[in-house]
């Protein structure tokens, strides 16, 4: 069985948010579809695992913001490979609250969704929310959302690990060279012609050159998760 043959299943890339009392928290998603019309409804599936899904359990409110393909891996990486318990994702991001009172990301969003939780579906490690639509609205008509396989293809990226379109990973063992590598968790690309100047890492630093302490700038994990291109 060939698991890649459901990345060419057509998926988004979306931000779902949601909130709990005063906290707001957001993630990468590409698990989003109409279901109904009459009455509007929507359904998303998220890990158990995801702070995001605990917030839509006590608020039974969401938002999804539909991204263009302009996000960089940088603002993906943040909403998909970091966790709101750890950092603000909100802190700088362009943002507003909705009618449902949860946070809408505009950052790289042609358009948003928001959603009163109707009913819920326990499918193993993931929840399938379904949602009546009370708000939508486009930002921007002229951009082209991301579809899961241009993140793929295009983009460089992968899901995490808590992604319901997971396939793991197998990893290489690393070589001492001047060769791209790849971080096998969210698809950065460090090029040691390019270094990585924003974390200090001069121009022309090769892979194997890197500090120990050096981290993946989109996800933060170590070297020890990258493969050679």
């Amino acid at each position: 069985m060939d698991l890649k043959t459901l990345m060419k299943i057509s998926y988004g890339l979306y931000i779902i948010s949601s909130k709990k009392d005063d906290k707001y928290n957001g993630q990468i998603a590409n698990v989003a579809s109409q279901v109904t019309a009459t009455p509007a409804q929507i359904a998303i599936c998220l890990n158990k695992k995801n702070l995001t899904t605990e917030y839509i359990q006590h608020s039974k409110i969401f938002s999804i913001s539909i991204l263009t393909k302009e996000a960089p891996l940088k603002f993906i990486g943040t909403f998909g490979f970091k966790s709101g318990r750890n950092i603000d994702k909100f802190q700088n991001t362009n943002f507003k609250i909705g009618k449902t009172s949860v946070p809408i990301v505009l950052d790289y969003t042609l358009g948003y969704i928001e959603a009163e939780v109707v009913d819920s579906v326990d499918v193993g490690s993931h929840i399938l929310f379904i949602g009546k639509i009370i708000d939508a609205q486009i930002i921007d008509d002229t951009k082209e959302p991301m579809t899961y396989d241009y993140y793929h293809l295009v983009k460089g990226g992968f899901s995490p690990e808590t992604a319901p379109t997971y396939i793991q990973k197998v990893k290489k063992e690393n070589t001492k060279d001047n060769s791209k590598y790849k971080c096998i968790v969210c698809g950065y690309i460090y090029d040691p012609q390019k270094g990585d100047e924003e974390n200090g890492i001069k121009a022309g630093t090769s892979f194997a050159e890197l500090p120990a302490s050096w981290v993946c700038p989109v996800c933060g994990v170590d070297k020890s998760n990258f493969e050679k291109l």
